[in-house]
């Protein structure tokens, strides 16, 4: 189900707009943090809108290439080469705003119930600030919600599609989708070990200043996507190039 309701050349189209967005956004210098990291750059604010209009798989594609070039023209940190490895939570993140957009929530519960499983049971992450994750921590409240209220959700429901606040929940989960995947492959993955050789020491004050920096750049893009997604998926719908035009 990618692109439904698009012939095969809109959707390559709209990849490769979404792909050359990705790139530009991916490759200049965002908010001030650490010298590394795939969120250096803004590539954070099209993640979302990627897998809205684009959906799961197709918005997965857009972003790898996006990030993969992105990061190709722009190399950061004293590794760079470790970077393409974390790279691959950006398009997780697309293809899970596209899932929830969907309504398809069960397969990203999983996902964020066992990585979340994975941090706790880790020895190392006892030591870290438990505060230090609370927007992933409200991610996975808001997917508990939603799995309450999984037979209204998605644009499957009609005018749901056109509220805000799915907007702003399909982009928040997917983003903390793509922090989570990081964290899995940091922590539980031990690569600030085997990649970096962090001490616990260290990782407490990366912890402390990703709390304060990461929940500032997903508030940004919530709002982009709150004020750009619909637009975009009312313009193709009429176009016909998105799902049924009479829902939105």
């Amino acid at each position: 189900m990618i692109g439904e309701g698009m012939r095969r050349s809109q959707l390559v189209t709209l990849i490769a707009v979404f792909a050359t967005l990705s790139i530009v956004c991916d490759s200049i210098v965002g908010i001030p943090q650490l010298a590394s990291g795939v969120w250096y750059g803004w590539i954070f604010l099209i993640v979302p809108i990627a897998g809205i209009v684009l959906g799961p798989y197709a918005g997965f594609i857009s972003i790898l290439i996006g990030v993969m070039a992105g990061h190709s023209i722009y190399l950061r940190g004293e590794a760079p080469m470790y970077e393409y490895l974390f790279t691959l939570g950006a398009p997780i993140g697309a293809m899970f705003s596209g899932f929830i957009f969907r309504g398809r929530w069960k397969g990203v519960f999983t996902y964020f119930t066992l990585l979340l499983g994975a941090y706790f049971l880790t020895p190392v992450s006892r030591g870290l600030p438990l505060w230090g994750l609370w927007d992933v921590y409200l991610a996975f409240i808001v997917l508990c919600i939603l799995a309450l209220m999984s037979n209204r959700w998605g644009v499957r429901s009609g005018k749901l599609g056109r509220l805000p606040y799915i907007y702003a929940f399909c982009a928040l989960i997917g983003l903390e989708a793509d922090i989570l995947f990081r964290i899995f492959v940091f922590i539980p993955g031990q690569t600030y070990r085997l990649f970096y050789g962090f001490t616990p020491e260290i990782l407490k004050v990366i912890w402390a200043a990703g709390a304060l920096v990461t929940p500032i750049q997903v508030s940004i893009a919530i709002l982009m996507t709150v004020f750009i997604g619909p637009m975009l998926v009312r313009i193709l719908s009429l176009k016909g190039w998105f799902l049924n035009k009479d829902d939105f």
